[in-house]
């Protein structure tokens, strides 16, 4: 089991850059979604990864709650890309569909838990998050409850990964453990 969590605000190229990893490794590739599509952004949103990763060998697996119970549904020795946390832990915290959060510890442990049996079914997991916490700013209390609960996530993910980078302007900068040769 390795697990490799990349971490980058919006729009940074985290996503390709993840791709890009998982495309050093052999056996089947796994690309398990997890964003709900709201809207026509969301619409749009989901096209455009579609679109991106095409003809890169991935079957794709849609699950926007409970990650953890996609592991039966894993081939055996698969390169597995979860992409996002943000969004999973958005989809958890907020599962009963209203504006009133559910309480973000526990939704943390969860959305871990789950993400913790994904990288022990896989060979190789990469981790898709988003940086939300460089702004400084203060939000409504749903948003903070969620910024909460993602960061309790993104730092159980980095103590599980052995390798950690930042994505910036799409530039790699590895955190944790090496980056991949050049």
């Amino acid at each position: 089991m390795t697990v490799t969590l990349v971490i980058g605000a919006a729009a940074s190229g985290k996503s390709a850059y993840a791709e890009s990893l998982c495309l050093g490794h052999d056996g089947p590739r796994v690309y398990l979604a997890t964003m709900e599509p709201f809207g026509g952004e969301g619409a749009r949103r989901i096209a455009r990864h579609r679109a991106l990763r095409e003809g890169k060998g991935f079957s794709t697996l849609e699950r926007t709650r409970d990650v953890g119970a996609a592991v039966p549904g894993l081939p055996r020795g698969c390169t597995l890309l979860l992409e996002d946390v943000g969004n999973l832990v958005a989809n958890e915290l907020f599962a009963e569909g209203g504006l009133s959060p559910r309480d973000p510890d526990a939704t943390a442990r969860e959305v871990l838990g789950g993400i913790e049996r994904l990288a022990q079914a896989a060979a190789y997991t990469v981790v898709v998050t988003v940086d939300v916490f460089a702004d400084g700013m203060r939000y409504d209390e749903g948003t903070e409850a969620w910024r909460r609960a993602l960061a309790r996530v993104n730092a159980g993910v980095a103590a599980l990964a052995d390798r950690a980078v930042e994505v910036v302007c799409g530039i790699p900068v590895w955190m944790k453990g090496e980056g991949p040769a050049r």
